[in-house]
């Protein structure tokens, strides 16, 4: 509970004393590049795979001569948007994104660079960690949009090369009784977890004591706690909007 409070606490220190609106600009788009763009190749290749081997293993277990192929392709198309893009995409970025926050902040802290910011008047918790709490919420919804792409084309090739499926069956898949809300559903739960990585791994950093085995352990903790809090918050979120 100690940590918890300290954590909303830091939450609120966020929005106190805030810069400039035109300060945030040109910090939100550094961050969106450090966040986003260096993380595209991770998360394309993940979410390839993922695709493919959901398409293969799907198919293997369909062993009924009654069950049509193309439901081999609307099980990667439902599972790729309600739970295999978000939440493993955002599983992946919280070890690239999260350990890299807490870190650089942890390094800062030990560093005195932080407390330099404190002596000019700077509120040091909104320049530094808002821009990257909006650049997270920006950008993780694009690569949840190019993981969901990603992972139903690798389900396709996988499929078509291994003669699984053929290119109508796995398209007529596609369109089958296609639910519009779970693209929706799919986007609120990566904004809800760029939040959380990107708030926790900075509450982590921020708090850092000590030395350069402090940094590490506190992105190691920063690793750990975002991947739970996205794991609950992808079961909370289930229960409430499906």
């Amino acid at each position: 509970m100690h940590y918890l409070g300290r954590y909303f606490i830091f939450l609120g220190s966020l929005f106190r004393n805030r810069e400039k609106f035109g300060v945030y600009t040109k910090l939100v788009l550094d961050e969106c590049i450090q966040i986003g763009i260096n993380s595209v190749f991770i998360v394309s290749i993940v979410s390839t795979f993922i695709g493919a081997v959901t398409c293969v293993q799907t198919a293997y277990n369909m062993v009924s001569p009654f069950v049509p192929t193309y439901i081999i392709s609307l099980i990667v198309r439902d599972m790729t948007v309600l739970e295999l893009a978000p939440t493993i995409t955002c599983v992946v970025l919280s070890g690239k994104v999260g350990s890299n926050i807490a870190s650089g902040l942890g390094t800062m802290r030990i560093t005195e660079q932080i407390d330099a910011l404190e002596v000019m008047g700077i509120n040091s918790s909104s320049y530094l960690i808002l821009p990257k709490v909006l650049a997270s919420m920006i950008t993780f919804p694009m690569l949840v949009i190019l993981s969901g792409f990603l992972s139903i084309y690798g389900g396709y090739i996988a499929g078509t090369l291994a003669k699984l499926i053929t290119s109508e069956e796995y398209i007529y898949g596609l369109r089958s009784d296609f639910n519009p809300f779970n693209i929706t559903f799919a986007l609120i739960k990566s904004i809800v977890f760029a939040f959380l990585i990107s708030t926790i791994s900075s509450f982590k950093g921020y708090y850092t004591s000590g030395g350069a085995l402090e940094v590490g352990q506190a992105s190691t903790a920063a690793v750990t706690n975002s991947c739970i809090a996205v794991l609950a918050a992808d079961f909370l979120l289930a229960q409430l909007l499906l």
